[in-house]
């Protein structure tokens, strides 16, 4: 297997990672919104539920600093991935969805080796 093809397997993991995790906050910031709702619905104090509140921010703060390490190594992906001479370009595919929808493009990353 040549150094593109590794690099490419290694930036799918990457990419799956950061999209995983991406997730994981969407998911956590909907579940606070779903306690406050389910809360207010039952008409309980807010006291009620503050600890599991806590907990839930707790893990939202560990998510944070998990993306904030995945985008730091990522960077620093970016410098291996020059120094074993692998260069990156975006290319994209424009999908007309039709008349009322607007134009979309997909953006998909081209691994190309240079050296």
């Amino acid at each position: 297997m040549d150094k593109v093809q590794l690099m490419q397997g290694v930036a799918d993991k990457l990419f799956a990672t950061e999209t995983a995790i991406d997730a994981a906050l969407s998911d956590t910031a909907a579940l606070v919104s779903e306690m406050v709702s389910a809360r207010n619905a039952a008409h309980v104090s807010s006291t009620l539920d503050v600890k599991a509140h806590a907990k839930v921010a707790e893990a939202m703060g560990a998510l944070v600093a998990a993306r904030t390490a995945m985008a730091a190594a990522h960077n620093e992906m970016n410098e291996v991935k020059l120094r074993l001479g692998v260069r990156t370009r975006m290319g994209g595919i424009i999908v007309n969805k039709g008349m009322d929808e607007a134009v979309r493009t997909e953006a998909r990353l081209r691994i190309v080796n240079e050296g």
